[in-house]
């Protein structure tokens, strides 16, 4: 039983019974391996897939001329309900404070905010403020991330390998600017070149090592064209270090047991199963 819920033998002696549905909501809302929070979890993602859709359907002219009250009948539904699992979710928990700032706290304040936002920024003069703010209603596909099976293995393997992906990142860079300087040193003598200085040519760079190859950019020396052929080469073998980073430690944190209960503090999920702490906010995960 959570803390700082009443028991039903407490109900009795007061005389109250606020623990039946306080107790259903946060199994519906939090524990997604429940019938009633399976229904929860798919019922939501319905709701995010509508109103992301309903926003990029909004950013099409014709349509946002024929269908602009129905757009808006279904953004403002979807707004409210994310609201109410917002407000849910904070008086459900045992640290609001620990939710709100949380990840997936942000998260949720970011599906709902929007909408509001932009009914304080009225007027002709706002109109780009507005449909920045209206656009921002994109982030609620974030919200898919807490309500997918599988997605803490990817957060948590992402996060793992933070730091050999910054210390690749930085090597790639450090790569990048050698390669553009020898460009630059080889194409800025050529009549009409295009390589004017040296953030043009690490832009070559970067381009010709992530084999992307937009054409904006040619070389025309024998030597230029050589040392592009290396920096495409030596991009296809780049490209495979960070993905085997990734799925190691995804594959890693996979093989850990974890409880899918949320913590009653903030709500976090993905505790191994001998935890009897939080890892987020050290809030005691016993009933």
């Amino acid at each position: 039983m959570l803390k700082g819920v009443e028991t039903p033998n407490q109900s009795e002696n007061t005389g109250k019974e606020p623990t039946s549905y306080k107790q259903k909501l946060w199994e519906i809302i939090f524990e997604a391996e429940t019938p009633s929070g399976k229904f929860f979890d798919i019922a939501l993602l319905w709701v995010i897939i509508i109103s992301v859709a309903a926003v990029m359907l909004e950013s099409i002219q014709p349509i946002h001329e024929l269908y602009h009250q129905q757009l808006l009948i279904i953004e403002w539904t979807c707004t409210i309900i994310f609201s109410l699992e917002y407000i849910l979710r904070v008086w459900l928990v045992r640290r609001p404070m620990g939710y709100i700032f949380s990840f997936y706290g942000i998260v949720d304040l970011l599906s709902c905010l929007p909408s509001y936002l932009a009914l304080i920024s009225t007027g002709g003069s706002h109109f780009i403020v507005i449909r920045i703010i209206r656009l921002l209603r994109m982030f609620r596909v974030l919200k898919m991330i807490s309500h997918v099976r599988g997605a803490n293995t990817i957060l948590s393997g992402l996060t793992a390998s933070r730091a050999k992906i910054t210390v690749f990142f930085f090597a790639v860079l450090i790569f990048a600017m050698l390669a553009g300087t020898l460009i630059y040193i080889v194409e800025s003598s050529q009549a009409d070149t295009k390589f004017t200085s040296i953030p043009v040519s690490i832009y070559y760079a970067i381009v010709s090592i992530t084999t992307v190859g937009y054409g904006d950019l040619t070389v025309v020396t024998p030597m230029g064209k050589l040392i592009t052929a290396m920096m495409v080469l030596a991009g296809y073998a780049i490209i495979a270090v960070p993905t085997g980073i990734v799925a190691s430690d995804m594959v890693r944190e996979a093989l850990q047991d974890e409880t899918s209960d949320a913590c009653p503090g903030c709500g976090t999920h993905g505790h191994l199963t001998d935890a009897n702490y939080c890892r987020k906010c050290g809030e005691s995960l016993e009933d």
